[in-house]
């Protein structure tokens, strides 16, 4: 039987992936410069990146149980850089969409547009980290 506690566990690798693997899209195509493919690729991920963290967020929000002690500590932890990330792909995302209607991804702008999509990339590591860290360290959803 699936329980509600699950759809955080469940829901959560995904924007792991696709954030990280949309921003090495995007690094990968200012490197290359002549690819507009993998810069386009990159932004798809980054949009889709976002509408998964939003979720995870929600699903981590609402549907995990409180923690006390150490285990509490870190849960905080995790859902202060949850929040970072969320606001960062939110922030990173919107800037991009906006940069990108305008006609100005190929100006000086792409490279502010990277560094927060870059921002995000680490919170979301970080998150990661401290999530995994509640699994294994304290034994959380085993």
């Amino acid at each position: 039987m699936l329980a509600s506690t699950h759809f955080h566990p469940m829901l959560v690798h995904f924007p792991i992936a696709i954030i990280t693997v949309g921003f090495l899209f995007d690094l990968v195509s200012l490197i290359a410069k002549k690819d507009p493919c993998l810069s386009r690729t990159g932004y798809w991920l980054e949009i889709i990146g976002m509408a998964g963290a939003i979720f995870a967020f929600g699903s981590g929000y609402f549907f995990t149980s409180p923690m006390d002690g150490e285990a509490g500590i870190m849960r905080e932890k995790h859902e202060l850089y949850a929040t970072f990330t969320l606001i960062s792909i939110i922030a990173a995302t919107l800037f991009r969409i906006v940069i990108t209607y305008l006609h100005k991804e190929n100006t000086s702008m792409k490279y502010l547009s990277l560094c927060l999509f870059f921002l995000a990339f680490v919170f979301v590591s970080v998150t990661g980290y401290l999530g995994g860290s509640l699994v294994i360290d304290y034994m959380i959803g085993l």
